[in-house]
């Protein structure tokens, strides 16, 4: 059986995370094609064919346990802005990550991430009674590097030549995680207040 019971649906004021399915793949496509979204990631999703390829596996895996992918929705246009995994996942250690995250980039700094990362941990830690979330990025990507850590996620260290980039480069990843000692505290920070001026 599966860790993650399908389907799930995850909801804040400002965005919904539906499961990925194929009927997204158009708008998600369209939204893709700006470069700017893929500089720090290992695919070029800015090409339709690497992108739909991605699309498809993430689909399949999710049928083996090995993936969850997140289809994300403005609530307010009810427009596709982008995609969110759960992946590298391992029920009998509770753990797992979130990554693959991608947004359109009108959405940057806006509190749009923010809300879908406190939605995503929310259920890793309160519902899959989760003991570790680990999130990854490029070691030169200091926009995500400074929202994990925003986020109140320990550093962990650099993994060196940790993958190959679709350029054909060598990406060194930096490695955070949370974990479920901490949770309460990052959820203190993720829920926006008056006052609050953290946005991601």
């Amino acid at each position: 059986m599966n860790w993650i019971q399908h389907p799930v649906i995850l909801e804040g004021d400002k965005v919904k995370l539906v499961p990925l399915e194929n009927a997204h793949f158009a708008d998600l496509v369209s939204v893709a094609k700006d470069p700017r979204i893929w500089e720090f990631i290992s695919i070029n999703g800015a090409d339709e064919n690497s992108l739909l390829q991605h699309l498809k596996s993430a689909v399949l895996r999710r049928g083996t346990g090995e993936q969850y992918p997140f289809t994300v929705i403005d609530k307010v246009t009810n427009k596709i802005i982008g995609n969110t995994f759960f992946h590298n996942i391992f029920p009998e250690h509770r753990k797992l990550e979130i990554g693959w995250t991608w947004y359109a980039p009108e959405y940057w700094r806006t509190g749009y991430n923010r809300e879908c990362k406190l939605l995503l941990l929310t259920y890793c830690f309160e519902t899959l009674k989760a003991v570790r979330v680990q999130l990854q990025t490029d070691e030169t990507n200091m926009r995500s590097r400074t929202a994990i850590l925003g986020m109140g996620a320990t550093f962990e260290g650099v993994m060196r030549k940790e993958r190959i980039r679709a350029n054909g480069l060598f990406r060194n990843t930096a490695m955070y995680s949370i974990i479920d000692d901490e949770w309460s505290t990052v959820k203190s920070r993720l829920i926006p207040s008056a006052t609050g001026t953290l946005y991601f």
